[in-house]
């Protein structure tokens, strides 16, 4: 039996595995800007790419059933002593063994990449990549069983085209979040920050609608007749049942971690501090960020620390100032899961004597606070690169570069104790969020 389950493996299992695992492997790679941030990001991100990697399990697995029936060993096997439930679990673990392993194996190929930054791994992440792991599974064996019930060359391609219909625009059908969740594994996946997690209770509930699929699908290989085979919708309907149950009717896609939210921060001052997601970013943070606390001293009532804005993903009115003494900063990561914006980190805690656009919308002027903080940072004015391939609604490009440098240039022609003067009116105005407008002239 197991010579028998390693020639299966080798036939049937491996070469699915490796085509999951090259396709999964490059997709992640191809999207690694989105999931670079930590490891829930890309246990999430690989989640997504289910909207690839299930309809190709479908056509895997219908495909092999289809090279059995070609094979015409169908009949022999029957005429074999070897019960029909024996032979059926040895095909099983030959198809969903192998493409079980290359799910985490992907996982295993992408974390060199953020493995130094990456620091904080919730156990969250855990639920999201054995939700994943089912996912596969259950479409590996459900290409089986319908490759064994229509073994025709169509098969393999039809359920990859109804694979990823199903998948892709199944969920748009339903009008609640959490029935979308349900309906498809990768539905509201891709990562919208790094503080976002998914409940483990939405992992459960997916869970189990998984292997009930997977029940479902082994109870059709293993039945001769078709009045047993009705017997898989029963843990379909069960499944479902209890899924309904378990999954949280409220769910909102961008759900946040508040543990990843908590802020780490240097033991020495001037204090530094990031959210957890980041906590292997905050040395590379530190430096850039007394930088800016240094270049601020020189206002009346200048910040004495910095923290990472953990709060940007929300809506406008739902963003809570800083703490008095503290500059806060946006942060992006890169890639390759370094700081992205290291060269622009400075220019932005500088922005309006250390103040912020997000908790002064009305009355934020953003020429008047980035030449404030170009004359404090002694540097031109230079193009955000977040505001990058960003236009007006008539489709020219965003810029307020031009207005920037001519307040600039007004604010270096006067004295400096003038010029410091007006800057830390600038910054009174963003902290009391009053109309900057004409404080630089």
């Amino acid at each position: 039996m197991t010579r028998v389950l390693r020639v299966q493996l080798l036939r049937f299992g491996l070469p699915g595995a490796l085509l999951i695992l090259l396709v999964g492997t490059v997709a992640l790679f191809l999207d690694r800007g989105l999931w670079s941030g930590g490891w829930m990001e890309l246990a999430m991100e690989q989640r997504d790419h289910l909207m690839l990697l299930c309809p190709l399990a479908l056509a895997i697995g219908g495909w092999l059933a289809r090279r059995e029936h070609r094979a015409t060993v169908t009949e022999l096997f029957a005429g074999t002593p070897r019960p029909q439930h024996q032979r059926v679990l040895l095909t099983l673990t030959a198809v969903g063994l192998p493409i079980a392993l290359a799910y985490p194996a992907i996982l295993a190929v992408s974390a060199p990449w953020i493995m130094a930054t990456a620091e904080y791994l919730p156990s969250a992440a855990y639920g999201v990549v054995a939700v994943g792991v089912l996912a596969v599974i259950a479409s590996a064996w459900t290409g089986l069983a319908v490759g064994r019930l229509v073994p025709s060359p169509a098969t393999a391609p039809g359920l990859a085209v109804a694979g990823f219909v199903a998948v892709l625009a199944g969920p748009m059908a339903f009008r609640e979040e959490w029935q979308s969740v349900l309906a498809s594994p990768a539905w509201a996946m891709s990562p919208w920050n790094e503080f976002q997690t998914v409940p483990a209770a939405v992992s459960a509930a997916q869970a189990i609608l998984a292997l009930t699929v997977i029940v479902a699908a082994a109870v059709v290989l293993s039945a001769r007749r078709w009045q047993t085979r009705s017997v898989a919708a029963a843990p379909i309907a069960l499944g479902l049942v209890a899924a309904i149950a378990v999954m949280p009717h409220d769910y909102d896609r961008v759900t946040i971690d508040p543990v990843a939210q908590e802020l780490v921060c240097t033991d020495d001052a001037p204090r530094v501090c990031v959210g957890r997601a980041h906590s292997g970013l905050l040395t590379e943070i530190t430096p850039k960020a007394r930088e800016a606390l240094a270049l601020l001293a020189k206002l009346p009532g200048a910040p004495t620390s910095a923290q990472e804005d953990t709060d940007n993903y929300l809506d406008e009115s739902d963003i809570k100032p800083p703490p008095d003494g503290v500059v806060e900063f946006r942060m992006e990561v890169g890639p390759d899961g370094r700081l992205a914006d290291a060269g622009h980190l400075v220019t932005r805690m500088l922005e309006g004597g250390g103040t912020s656009f997000a908790n002064c919308t009305e009355f934020y002027e953003i020429p008047v606070a980035r030449a404030a903080g170009s004359w404090l940072s002694g540097r031109a004015p230079v193009n955000d690169p977040e505001e990058a391939g960003v236009t007006f609604d008539d489709g020219t490009p965003y810029t307020v570069l031009p207005e920037t440098t001519a307040l600039w240039e007004k604010l270096r022609a006067l004295p400096e104790a003038e010029a410091l003067a007006k800057v830390a009116a600038v910054r009174k105005a963003g902290l009391e969020c009053t109309d900057m407008t004409g404080l630089l002239g």
